[in-house]
C-alpha cells in the first residue's frame, strides 16, 4: 500500500515503557523523514502504556554509536485516542493495546526487549528496528 505524494501521513511506535524499542524506532523515522525531505507531510508518535523514568542506558549507548542521542528523551504515556488517529501503530512486541479506529493498521513487530542485555544483542535489536522503519517509509508513504 502507497500514499499518493501529496497525503500526510502518522505512524506511531509503542511499547510498555517507552523506553527502548518504541524509542529506537522513533528515532530511525525521525532521521527518515529528515533524510527523504518528508518533514511536512510524516508525523511521529511515540509512547508507552507504562512509561519509564529514562531511556534504557544500553539502547543510549548504542544509539550513540550510529551518531543518535538518546540521552535527552524521556519516556511518555500515550494515549488509546492519539493512537487511533495515526495511520500505522507499530508495537513492539509487548503492547496489550486495543485500538478501535478501522483505519489504524497495527504491526507488532515482536522484538526482543534489549533491557538489561548485553550491547551485542542491543545492538541487533537496534539493527533489526533500523531495517523495519526504513521498509515501512518504503511501504507507506512516497518521497516527493
Amino acid at each position: 500500500m502507497s500514499e499518493t505524494a501529496a497525503e500526510t501521513f502518522q505512524f506511531a511506535f509503542v511499547c510498555v515503557q517507552n523506553a527502548g524499542r518504541s524509542q529506537m524506532s522513533t528515532a530511525f523515522a525521525e532521521r527518515e523523514v529528515e533524510r527523504r525531505g518528508l518533514t511536512d507531510r510524516v508525523e511521529i508518535v511515540t509512547g508507552g502504556t507504562h512509561p519509564a523514568d529514562h531511556v534504557h542506558e544500553e539502547v543510549v549507548t548504542v544509539m550513540n554509536e550510529l551518531g543518535i542521542d538518546l540521552s535527552d528523551r524521556t519516556p511518555r504515556e500515550v494515549s488509546t485516542a492519539t493512537l487511533n488517529a495515526c495511520d500505522v501503530v507499530a508495537t513492539m512486541g509487548c503492547s496489550t493495546l486495543e485500538l478501535d479506529a478501522d483505519s489504524v493498521e497495527v504491526r507488532d513487530w515482536d522484538l526482543d526487549d534489549p533491557d538489561g542485555e548485553d550491547l551485542d544483542a542491543v545492538r541487533a535489536i537496534r539493527d533489526e528496528i533500523e531495517e523495519r522503519v526504513v521498509a515501512l517509509f518504503d511501504e507507506f508513504v512516497d518521497e516527493t
